[in-house]
């Protein structure tokens, strides 16, 4: 269960370095578009695009390292009345919801993905091709499904803890 947490926290926090970097390029595409419009009047071609792809990726992958620290809002004061066996069971019921809809998700993004690849779509000012960010949202999503499966079965744990 150790080594689980730990493939899952890493998995969570690789994905969400590579998000961060995106919010990084994202802001050095913005102040680069102002820079050159200002001094130069001539402004960052496909800027929206830029922005729209890198905002994305960026939010596709931070979903599992946020869900993996519980940095989603969680509203609690109903759920802590309840005894604890009951909160488990909730958890696992909620848990599994959550993971068939996350994969569902996950998989139809992977054949839309495909899709795109196929073909061959592109953005509309500079041409990029779309598929990869597809993927990587893909991706983020998977992994999202990964840290729900670790909570699943952090749960099922306590409710045996409990018996």
């Amino acid at each position: 269960m150790e080594r689980f947490s730990g493939l899952v926290e890493n998995v969570g926090r690789f994905l969400d370095n590579i998000a961060a970097f995106c919010v990084a390029a994202t802001m050095a595409v913005v102040v680069l578009n102002i820079i050159l419009r200002t001094l130069f009047n001539r402004p960052l071609l496909g800027t929206v695009e830029y922005v729209n792809i890198l905002t994305a990726v960026t939010i596709g992958l931070a979903l599992a390292y946020c869900a993996f620290c519980d940095g989603q809002i969680a509203v609690d004061f109903l759920m802590e009345k309840l005894p604890l066996r009951l909160q488990a069971t909730s958890e696992i019921i909620t848990g599994i919801l959550a993971f068939g809809f996350w994969a569902l998700v996950a998989r139809y993004m992977l054949d839309y993905s495909y899709e795109m690849l196929t073909t061959g779509l592109v953005s509309s000012t500079v041409q990029i091709p779309m598929y990869p960010v597809s993927y990587l949202i893909a991706l983020g999503l998977l992994a999202l499904c990964l840290v729900i499966l670790y909570r699943i079965t952090e749960s099922v744990r306590k409710v045996w803890e409990l018996a």
